[in-house]
């Protein structure tokens, strides 16, 4: 090996976080393949209670994204992760030991306080590992493991529980967990230089790419970074990612066999598929506009682009949601994914840049919001088929054609906080009550993605009165269900199941096909 040429270990990191987050939707996705079993022997677990469940998850997920992204930045994501996928682990395993449904809901609760840690945490080695010119196609790489998790989960879960059984599925996904935690402890150091496989030429390239970037880290509180405009815009964006995004997880698949038939359900895939695509070339885009010495425009350009195709693949539904031609619309919807996608790996090197040594902090802050997009989005879709009519647009209610002219304001207006986002805005220190003020702003953002999460996972019931009757073939009508959970057709071999996880998107939900009652 030449000498002189850098080694490629901070690639083996990222490899490293891409199997980080495969494994996370690996556990997540668990537990929907195991419902139908877990339901068997569980005593008092109904559908109301498993929906419980899965909400419960994303209530803890949601409560520890800040205090897990602050641990990891103070005791470094060694430590920091390596306890973080520890905690997880245990109780993915304890999942398989649960008898009563109080029982899993706790656990599934503290499931969700343990992955809370594991975007931050990994976009805190990130930042310790990659030059800033790398962190956009690092970011798509990491992010592009949960689409592929999840999908890879969807085949192997239901044949991982017909061999072991549902218990032992969890053990086992357990296993792998803390298989991966005890690699990460013995192969990561937060500080490169201090790992005997990185040579003296990427340790200095490493070095200069994050020095370039620190110059411009802020040193002010904590709260003054993460109220400021540049945290803020990043937020409301994020949340209006998720409007989108979620709804390829959650409403599009019954939305399909209600509209064009169940046959059409396995077409709810391609939009997750797209968006995978969109992560890596995206996180390459970021990447190679920075080494043309464009830091700015590295960020803002892929983001404003992916919005703005967001936007057009959401306006472009509204014209054929009518049609008999259901790959128009899955063409234009996938176009919508697509571009949303776009702007996640620009957002957490975003985060990386502005937050430097506390972004894990400052992403988990950003992360937490996201969820707030994905509850209202939740929400809006039922709301706006049953209720919300645009001239030229819904002429009637009935059709989804007003939620996809919502979201498709919403990715213009984020479109629009790209242009006043900028990663080297440097901050300087305000008085004590203004910081006070912008402290109370934060908290009431913080209650308010709570209340929204609370809201959507444990009362939100959507009205049955809108949508009633058959859909396309005599398929029941699925738009109005009580909840997601419960919203499912037998017909054409498939039976599909619903419920909502939101992470993130990261955050996926899971849509589960289940090939002649399989799983």
């Amino acid at each position: 090996m030449n000498p002189v040429a850098p080694t490629s270990q901070r690639f083996w990191l990222v490899f490293l976080v891409f199997l980080h987050t495969v494994n996370t939707y690996m556990d997540r996705v668990c537990i929907s393949a195991a419902k139908g079993p877990m339901q068997d022997e569980i005593s008092g677990l109904d559908d109301q209670m498993m929906g419980y469940v899965f909400g419960i998850f994303a209530i803890g997920y949601a409560l520890f994204q800040i205090p897990a992204g602050w641990f990891s930045d103070r005791v470094g994501p060694r430590l920091g992760l390596t306890i973080v996928v520890a905690i997880w682990s245990i109780f993915t395993a304890m999942t398989g030991a649960v008898y009563t449904a109080i029982s899993l809901l706790v656990v599934r609760f503290l499931f969700g306080v343990g992955e809370a840690g594991a975007y931050p945490g990994a976009t805190r080695a990130m930042y310790s590992w990659l030059p800033a010119k790398e962190r956009g196609l690092g970011q798509g790489i990491f992010h592009s493991g949960a689409r592929i998790g999840a999908a890879l989960s969807l085949v192997l879960m239901p044949l991982l529980i017909s061999a072991i059984g549902w218990r032992m599925t969890f053990v086992a996904n357990a296993a792998v967990g803390l298989l991966w935690g005890g690699i990460w402890w013995w192969w990561y150091r937060d500080d490169p230089a201090k790992h005997s496989k990185v040579n003296a030429a990427e340790l200095e390239l490493i070095q200069r790419g994050i020095a370039e970037e620190a110059a411009t880290e802020s040193k002010v509180p904590y709260v003054q970074v993460v109220t400021s405009l540049n945290v803020l815009l990043a937020m409301f964006q994020y949340a209006a990612s998720n409007i989108t995004f979620f709804i390829s997880i959650t409403w599009l698949q019954p939305y399909l066999v209600e509209t064009y038939g169940s046959e059409y359900a396995y077409l709810a895939s391609l939009p997750l598929l797209c968006g995978a695509v969109a992560l890596w070339l995206s996180g390459y885009a970021v990447t190679y506009l920075h080494k043309l010495d464009m830091p700015v425009m590295s960020r803002r350009l892929p983001a404003m682009i992916g919005f703005a195709l967001g936007a057009i693949g959401l306006m472009l539904c509204t014209q054929v949601t009518e049609s008999t031609s259901v790959w128009m619309f899955i063409f234009f919807f996938s176009l919508g994914t697509f571009g949303v996608e776009m702007t996640l790996s620009p957002s957490w090197a975003f985060c990386m840049d502005i937050g430097g040594s506390r972004s894990g902090a400052v992403s988990a802050a950003m992360n937490m919001v996201g969820n707030m997009g994905a509850a209202v989005s939740a929400v809006a879709f039922p709301f706006f088929v049953a209720n919300v009519t645009v001239p030229g647009i819904a002429e009637t209610t009935g059709t989804a054609n007003s939620f996809f002219l919502f979201a498709a304001v919403m990715n213009l207006l984020a479109l629009g906080a790209w242009l006043l986002m900028n990663p080297r805005r440097e901050l300087k220190e305000i008085s004590s009550s203004a910081l006070k003020f912008r402290l109370a702003i934060f908290l009431a953002m913080f209650l308010l993605v709570m209340a929204a999460l609370l809201y959507t996972k444990f009362v939100y019931e959507p009205k049955r009165e809108a949508r009633e009757g058959t859909g396309h073939g005599g398929v029941p009508c699925l738009l109005d269900a009580k909840c997601m959970l419960d919203t499912k057709f037998e017909g054409q071999g498939f039976r599909v199941g619903f419920h909502s996880m939101p992470e993130t998107a990261s955050d996926l939900g899971s849509a589960r096909i289940e090939p002649g009652g399989l799983l």
